[in-house]
């Protein structure tokens, strides 16, 4: 089955909402695709002025995280309900970086599947390994653990909303990338997992994107490998260059 290629940008700790509105403004236009679905996943301040600006574009947009309860006595947090009512529809969810410097794990990621499936907003949930688990060469057991614990507990369904992002985390912000082969060993690694547990169709169904260091010059080719659906795009998406990336078949 043909999948619809999904480019999102993870803009990550950057850009005041002024920034983000006169980004959004310049970009709406330039990055608009019927070919591909295209999100901007911004900072929760940011969130507001992109929605705003974005109004009528057929771009995306997203939170960067959530909490997995709808309320409650959790300073600082943002709530799955918050983001629903102000149309945020979809979230980044257990990125490295929040593994890393927020010690999220497998399960507090799994909960937060749970609840923006629950209340409508499309999950990105990320999944990666280190350099030195590469090297140790348990990559692919590593990665098939964080997706089995991140869908524990979900429908067939369910699951194939779910936007999967693989992003070796050696490659993040490094300007090191993966080699499209093996962007697409991994990718297609989730997808027999995906596979074993929820069945073939909901496998071809799941859209599984690659992140690290995506860049105008390196995204057709790894867009190209028949397990890539896209790209979770972290510095390029804060430039112009994002639109190369987006229109990578032109």
């Amino acid at each position: 089955m043909m999948r619809k290629k999904i480019i999102a940008g993870n803009w990550k700790m950057n850009k005041t909402p002024k920034e983000a509105t006169e980004f959004c403004k310049l970009m709406k236009d330039k990055v608009a695709s019927s070919e591909v679905d295209v999100v901007f996943c911004v900072p929760f301040v940011d969130l507001y002025p992109a929605l705003e600006e974005l109004k009528g574009a057929g771009i995306g947009v997203g939170a960067e995280n959530m909490h997995f309860e709808d309320s409650g006595a959790y300073t600082g947090e943002i709530s799955p309900l918050m983001l629903k009512e102000m149309g945020v529809s979809y979230v980044v969810l257990g990125h490295s970086e929040r593994r890393q410097y927020f010690n999220e794990t497998n399960d507090m990621v799994n909960k937060k599947v749970k609840k923006a499936l629950e209340v409508g907003i499309t999950p990105i949930m990320c999944c990666g390994e280190t350099l030195e688990q590469r090297e140790a060469g348990i990559t692919i057991e590593w990665i098939r653990i964080q997706i089995k614990c991140g869908l524990a507990g979900l429908t067939a369904e369910e699951v194939s909303k779910v936007v999967i992002a693989y992003e070796p985390i050696w490659a993040i912000g490094t300007g090191k990338t993966a080699t499209s082969e093996q962007a697409q060993e991994v990718c297609k690694a989730v997808r027999q997992v995906v596979g074993e547990v929820y069945g073939e169709t909901t496998a071809q169904q799941v859209r599984i994107q690659y992140g690290g260091s995506v860049n105008g010059k390196n995204a057709a080719e790894l867009f190209a490998m028949p397990d890539i659906d896209g790209g979770l795009v972290g510095g390029a998406s804060l430039k112009e260059e994002f639109q190369e990336i987006v229109h990578y078949q032109k």
